[in-house]
């Protein structure tokens, strides 16, 4: 699934890169019931990733749906899928934002190789994350556990 108002091409993204915008490789799976739930559940997820504010993608690569053993989870069998991104991104709390919401299973920064944040955008940064744990820790799923000693 290509749509063409999320992407870029590679001179837009030299021109991004050399006004601050960051590029990054990453890897996002899932595991569905189904291979079609796994093929179109990561394709509608690229997409809702792509059209987030100050947000591009260079660049996607779908693997083949592969059935999988799931000796740990109720389901006996399961299909997995997963596609390889270059992302643009404005700032690195676009990119802290994209990697707490869309949960890639690996993550590299291309370009450009050293980063500074300004103390505003480390503290965005800061609290996108204390903001998570509350909510995880609201809905039962989590939290920080604190010890009297």
């Amino acid at each position: 699934m290509r749509t063409p108002d999320i992407f870029v091409d590679e001179k837009e993204v030299q021109k991004r890169v050399k006004d601050g915008w960051i590029k990054s490789w990453m890897m996002i799976e899932v595991l569905a019931s189904s291979e079609e739930a796994a093929k179109k559940s990561l394709e509608n997820h690229v997409v809702k990733l792509g059209r987030e504010k100050n947000t591009k993608i260079v660049k996607q690569v779908f693997h083949d749906v592969e059935k999988k053993e799931t000796p740990n989870l109720p389901v006996k069998e399961a299909y997995g899928n997963l596609v390889e991104l270059e992302v643009l991104t404005a700032s690195y709390d676009v990119l802290v934002f994209l990697v707490m919401n869309y949960a890639p299973s690996a993550l590299e920064i291309q370009e450009p190789k050293e980063l500074r944040l300004k103390a505003g955008e480390a503290q965005s940064i800061l609290n996108s994350i204390a903001d998570m744990l509350h909510t995880f820790a609201a809905r039962g799923l989590g939290g920080v556990v604190i010890n009297r000693t």
